[in-house]
């Protein structure tokens, strides 16, 4: 499927542990007391960073845009969800403006007529795994690799192939770059978000994203329903203080592809769509 096999290089993590390995072996010969400090300080990072969204510590992640404007760009995650997505999409249209879906592969499959809707309105649409497992970093390699494409092969009906990956809650993990780089993705965060916990905590949504606002900032946001049925008028009206908001700073929403300069998504070719590649499984 044309899948992008380049050579891995090593990543700020490597070297940052090459370094605390060569400062161990150095303190092993001139101070025996101290070796185990560099390589302590090192096991506590790798234990952090996961949790960073914005740090290119395991693998290169996007986490801002570089068109050095006041733009910035709207992306959603968990969707496609019928309770929201097409009050969310007429809210968009209304305000004319671009955003991209980082939908769950089980979710594109039982609600392909979104996806379509999604495409036809003119927005992209990135990977987000297949079930959203909060905890699949920390899992089995062939499960993370499973959760990716599976999700590619399912988009790929749709006719188009995500470039982007963005990891569920943010985490990354070691073994992370060497699988999207055999996908042919890059993953991508973000700057500027709420904590709002999947639209379980959107009091003041609004608020919390426009004091974080910065230009080249990645907004991510949820396309899913509040646990609370009766709080998804509250949720639009919150996103469209968010839309307002963004324009009365004198902010642009720009399409994300635009903010960071590389492609989200790219179109298959009926050929390609029906493609299976058996590495992969």
């Amino acid at each position: 499927m044309g899948r992008a096999k380049g050579r891995m290089q090593l990543s700020p993590g490597d070297w940052i542990g090459l370094g605390a390995l060569g400062t161990g072996l150095l303190f092993l010969f001139v101070v025996p007391g101290l070796v185990f400090i560099p390589l302590g300080l090192f096991l506590i990072l790798c234990m952090i960073a996961p949790f960073l969204p914005g740090v290119s510590f395991f693998l290169p992640v996007i986490s801002k845009g570089r068109s050095g404007k006041r733009a910035v760009a709207l992306t959603f995650d968990d969707g496609p969800d019928p309770g929201s997505t097409p009050r969310l999409l007429h809210l968009l249209k209304t305000h004319d403006m671009k955003a991209t879906f980082f939908v769950v592969g089980e979710k594109a499959a039982r609600h392909p007529q979104l996806i379509q809707e999604i495409l036809r309105q003119g927005h992209s649409i990135g990977n987000h795994s297949l079930t959203h497992d909060n905890l699949v970093m920390f899992k089995r390699r062939r499960t993370l690799k499973r959760e990716i494409t599976a999700t590619q092969e399912i988009l790929a009906d749709f006719g188009i192939r995500p470039l982007a990956f963005r990891p569920p809650v943010g985490i990354t993990y070691p073994g992370l770059g060497g699988v999207l780089t055999q996908a042919g993705l890059y993953a991508l965060s973000f700057s500027c978000r709420a904590a709002d916990g999947g639209n379980r905590w959107i009091r003041n949504l609004s608020g919390r994203i426009l004091r974080k606002l910065h230009p080249d900032a990645i907004i991510a946001l949820h396309d899913a329903s509040p646990p609370d049925e009766r709080l998804l008028s509250y949720w639009l009206d919150e996103v469209e203080r968010i839309l307002t908001g963004i324009r009365e700073r004198e902010f642009v929403v720009t399409p994300l592809p635009q903010l960071i300069g590389r492609r989200v998504m790219e179109a298959v070719s009926n050929r390609e769509r029906h493609i299976v590649d058996k590495s992969f499984r």
